[in-house]
Order: structure tokens, then sequence, then C-alpha cells
């Protein structure tokens, strides 16, 4: 048995977080020991700043504060914690995103326990690990450069120009603060504009906005 392995559950659904902790608990190989659950982005962070541990198991839909953004703000704070996005979210985009953002391991939720421990233990041996079931090669990941406009999904949303470039720029998985740099506007005013085009997407965070957008031929 190895040492010790201090781990936080975030998830929105308790139902997951009870699956996870019994598939966790089964493991021969790895000596888990939970020190916290959370069903709230903001909750995630709380529990982290208190309980220091060593990896992180969470999803990308959560309220109050979606994953990418607890993923961004973790890595301001500490670079060690391992962050391992567990999700229903396969698009190329949004692992980017989640990996640029801090995560160390993607895996997705319809693949069984083996794939768990397997991003585990190479996120322990230091390596990134992506996992089953996502085309993140180089020749499957969208790219700028072939944008497609869906004019009729930009009119019925009303979507401004500057909520198009400033969709652009997330899709390539920019923070707030580096679209501000790129487009001599605040980090502020960037965080209002991701708020109206989530708005008028009608998805609540930044991994369903992405998808809606690549749904949607936006990116």
């Amino acid at each position: 048995m190895s040492d010790v392995i201090r781990i936080i559950i975030a998830d929105d659904h308790n139902l997951f977080i009870d699956g996870l902790k019994r598939v966790l608990s089964e493991s021969e190989e790895f000596n888990f020991q939970l020190v916290g659950t959370a069903t709230s982005g903001l909750e995630v962070i709380r529990l982290v700043k208190i309980n220091k541990p060593h990896i992180v198991f969470l999803d990308l839909n959560m309220p109050g504060k979606d994953g990418l953004a607890v993923l961004e703000e973790i890595r301001t704070w500490n670079k060690e914690i391992k962050i391992v996005v567990v999700t229903m979210y396969d698009e190329a985009k949004i692992v980017k995103a989640a990996i640029k953002a801090g995560c160390k391991g993607y895996i997705l939720k319809m693949y069984g326990k083996n794939e768990l421990f397997m991003a585990v233990e190479s996120i322990l041996s230091g390596e990134t690990y992506i996992g089953k079931g996502i085309d993140f090669d180089s020749q499957g990941m969208p790219k700028k450069d072939n944008v497609r406009f869906n004019d009729s999904f930009i009119r019925k949303h009303k979507l401004t120009k500057r909520e198009l470039e400033i969709l652009l720029h997330i899709s390539d998985a920019l923070s707030n603060k580096e679209i501000g740099k790129k487009l001599f506007i605040s980090d502020q005013t960037v965080s209002v504009h991701r708020k109206n085009i989530m708005r008028k997407l009608g998805v609540s965070n930044t991994a369903g906005l992405i998808k809606a957008a690549y749904e949607n031929s936006l990116i």
C-alpha cells in the first residue's frame, strides 16, 4: 500500500460523489484519504485551502463557480495540487481549456474505474493524463483559422461583434486577464462580456459556453 493520498471530490451530484467514494475505497494500490466533498465551486476552493489535498477530482459543471474558474483560481496560489477533471464534456476545446487552466488529468464519466486509477498513477508520476474517448491530437483540435460563423444563430442570440471577438479568445482557453491585454480592455470588462455571452447562449459556465459555440459553428 502506498503513502496516504489526501483527496477532495467535487461534483454537483451527491449520488456521483458517493459512487466515486466507493470506487476509490476499493483501490488496492492507492491509499486514499477523503478529506472533503463539495457540490459547488466556491465550496471546492474553501475546502482546498483548509485541507490541502494531494488530488482534487473535479467536475466542470459546478454551480456558483464553474470548474474551469476553480482550476484557474487554485493555480494562482497552489501549483502543487493535482486536479483530475471528471466530466461528460469530451470536446477538444474544453479539454484544452482545462489543461491550460491547470488540470493534470482529464477523464470522462462514461468509463470505468481502471481509467480513474490510470489517471492517478500518471499524475503522481508527473505526467498529464488524457483519458479514453477524447480526440486531442493536432488534427482533431478545432482551429481558429477555420472559424465559420452561423449568421442565423448570431442574429437569434443578438451577439455583438465584441462578444464574438471575446468568444473566439475564450475558445482558445485565454483567461479574462489575457483577453483584456489582447483587446486593450480591463479584465472586469471582459468578465461582464463573458457573463452576457453566457446569458445569451443560455449556459451557466465556461465549459457550456465553449460547447454551445462549437456546436453552432461559432468556433
